[in-house]
């Protein structure tokens, strides 16, 4: 049989679906012929119909050299398998050798868009996409890939416009309707992109990005703890290895305290991350993680995968003389967390030394901290709906000296306009205690009890030490009316122990401790903030299993905050916990004079508690170990007047201490900045102006 027979039949095979036949027939060319292109050809597009991409690229490669030059079809085939295998860059070059020898070919056009946006290069991307709906106006897929890039670009309405025009061709195609929830999502239309996600999962129900999104949806902007770990769980058996997908699953079951497979979980997670793998998001880690090389490791890879560098738009030029020009980026200048912290900061800041910008990816509120956020910066810019290369050019347009991320990889982030490096120093600050792994972030803030000089080395930012405590504090924060233990939902006479973190920083390990502690302390309660009420039913089951009535833990309803601020006062004690311990949490608690004690973490976001509490001037608080930890929890539940004299020396200190004296932070912030334009990048400590 001649190797064009042999090739024939496997042809045949090939196309009637019988794979190992194929397979054979095409083995038994190549055996009398190895340089038979046709062969060699077809054995590529079979390695690739089976996901064997490494295979398909040498029998693509081979096939290059026996055929020739002009061979524009097995270019894009080539092409098309160097970018499964993310190797965009090579791709992008067998595309053009392909559409230079064929302008004609409409997958390659197509598939040379997906390499641009795999590079970030979206502009050229939808030029790609657009000759390719000009070649096959009825194509639908360019039309789903351009919606997908104008969604990438923030230009909604055009992307909508494009998704739609894919489904009107093919009304059935999960990935469109799935790209198209994710256009809604980013936009707040929370109910349009359920349904949508609905409809895609309807039509294939293990469709792993519909999964991921609609379970990580389900929670965060439903509130259905259940339905999310559901569509997670069954991503973990149908795509297990489905980027991040794992971390998620592992966060939603700790939001819901469901802790069966934790140790293993954990464990899988560990492995993952220490072989470079991308099995979680940084974030998400923090919760799990006290180990600084894993961390570090974990926000490299994600860093590299999700906002690689782009080409720099500063380059290198003298800046304008005049004052210090600082921008702030941030999701969350609205009623938050980081805005509680940072009102006042915003207020203080030295007009006469520098300028402020706030660069807004989040939106107003209409609430007073809102109201005293827009009266106090210089200059607001909406960039919601700019892609980041145009906010990045807004930036630079903008000239400004300093550029400080306020998100990192938490909240409404935008760490890839920070890629394009839009100016000359670039910030981490407040809500990532941790590096962001990329190298186009030059400094973190933090201070010696979060970051110890001696773990400088897992940071790829230079780190800039404040003299106090690294967080800034609103010295304006209002506490309402204290109300009555009563009025609080607890009984008169009991030791209330509390923890008023969310669900998802709660390890097994931390609460193992705290109901050791409830144990030796008869009568008391671990008060806690109500999470979903799958959570509660959880956390009510597992303190049962280690001996504690479930009635003495007792759930917190949300409230405004200077109404929560009030009910503190309620407490006895707030016990924190790891690896990821209180942070604005803990401050809160000790601007309303509630003493916190804190076990010193293994990484920045475990020490946070500890840097507050020295600071507050009670580094008493502060505990080596876990025994050290239980003891001196016992000790300050038996004596009351010890506990009472901390009470005191937490309200005297109020007033005086360096955490809660915003002016002095500020200043030091301030100083930090300065020091940082006049040297290259290098760790530097701030010293205290007082």
């Amino acid at each position: 049989m001649t190797p064009h027979e042999a090739t024939e039949q496997g042809l045949k095979a090939h196309q009637a679906g019988q794979l190992a036949e194929a397979e054979s027939r095409y083995a038994a060319a190549l055996k009398a012929q190895p340089d038979f292109q046709p062969a060699l050809h077809l054995m590529g597009l079979l390695r690739f119909q089976q996901q064997d991409f490494t295979a398909a690229l040498q029998f693509f490669t081979y096939a290059l050299t026996a055929a020739p030059a002009s061979a524009a079809v097995l270019w894009a085939a080539r092409g098309e398998t160097l970018l499964q295998l993310d190797r965009a860059q090579e791709s992008l070059g067998d595309f053009d050798k392909a559409l230079a020898a064929d302008p004609g070919l409409v997958a390659a056009w197509n598939n040379r868009g997906l390499a641009l946006n795999a590079l970030k290069r979206h502009d050229e991307a939808l030029a790609s996409f657009d000759r390719a709906i000009a070649l096959s106006p009825m194509s639908a897929e360019p039309h789903n890939n351009r919606g997908d890039t104008l969604r990438e670009l923030r230009r909604f309405a055009e992307a909508l416009a494009s998704f739609d025009r894919a489904l009107a061709i093919r009304p059935d195609d999960p990935a469109t309707l799935n790209n198209r929830a994710v256009a809604l999502t980013m936009m707040g239309r929370t109910d349009e992109a359920l349904a949508c996600y609905d409809r895609a999962l309807a039509l294939n129900p293990d469709l792993p990005a519909a999964l991921h999104a609609r379970g990580n949806r389900l929670w965060s902007q439903k509130a259905d703890l259940a339905g999310g770990l559901a569509d997670l769980d069954r991503l973990m058996q149908v795509a297990p290895d489905f980027p991040f997908a794992r971390g998620s699953r592992m966060r939603l079951a700790m939001t819901a305290a469901r802790w069966k497979d934790f140790d293993t979980e954990k464990k899988l997670l560990d492995d993952g991350v220490r072989a470079n793998r991308p099995v979680i998001e940084p974030f998400i880690y923090l919760a799990l993680s006290d180990q600084p090389a894993d961390l570090q490791r974990c926000a490299e890879l994600y860093a590299r995968t999700r906002f690689p560098a782009q080409p720099p738009l500063w380059t290198g030029a003298k800046r304008r003389p005049g004052r210090i020009r600082i921008g702030y980026v941030c999701g969350e200048f609205r009623t938050h967390a980081t805005l509680y912290l940072m009102a006042g900061l915003f207020e203080t800041h030295d007009r006469q030394q520098f300028e402020i910008f706030a660069f807004d990816n989040g939106g107003g509120d209409g609430g007073l901290l809102r109201a005293r956020f827009e009266a106090a910066v210089e200059k607001l810019v909406d960039i919601r709906e700019l892609s980041d290369a145009k906010a990045a050019a807004r930036i630079r347009a903008e000239e400004i000296d300093i550029l400080v991320d306020l998100n990192g990889y938490s909240g409404n982030q935008r760490l890839s306009i920070f890629a394009h490096r839009p100016a000359p120093v670039q910030v981490s600050y407040l809500a990532y205690p941790g590096t962001l792994g990329a190298p186009y972030m030059d400094y973190i803030l933090a201070d010696r009890v979060v970051i110890p000089e001696v773990e400088e080395k897992y940071y790829n930012e230079k780190i800039a030490w404040l003299p106090q405590s690294y967080q800034i504090n609103d010295a304006k924060r209002a506490i309402g009316e204290i109300p009555s233990r009563g009025e609080a939902g607890l009984p008169a006479e009991a030791f209330v122990f509390c923890n008023f973190n969310h669900a998802n920083k709660f390890t097994p390990a931390s609460f193992t401790q705290w109901m050791r502690i409830l144990a030796q302390v008869p009568g008391s309660l671990l008060w806690l903030l109500a999470p979903d009420a799958m959570a509660m039913d959880n956390l009510r089951r597992e303190a049962n299993q280690r001996g504690v009535d479930p009635a003495r833990l007792v759930f917190a309803a949300t409230l405004p905050f200077e109404k929560h601020l009030a009910r503190l006062a309620c407490a006895d004690l707030f016990l924190d916990g790891l690896p990821y311990g209180a942070h604005t949490t803990a401050s809160d608690a000790l601007w309303a004079g509630l003493p916190l004690l804190t076990c010193r973490g293994n990484a920045f976001a475990g020490r946070v508690a500890a840097s507050l509490l020295a600071a507050a001037g009670l580094p008493e608080l502060v505990t080596e170990n876990a025994a050290d930890f239980e003891a001196l929890a016992l000790r300050l539940a038996r004596e009351p007047v010890l506990l009472s004299d901390i009470r005191k020396k937490l309200a005297q200190n109020r007033a005086t201490a360096p955490l809660f004296d915003t002016t002095r932070t500020t200043r030091a912030i301030e100083s930090a900045f300065d020091m940082m334009l006049k040297s290259p990048p290098q760790s530097f400590v701030v010293p205290d102006q007082i």
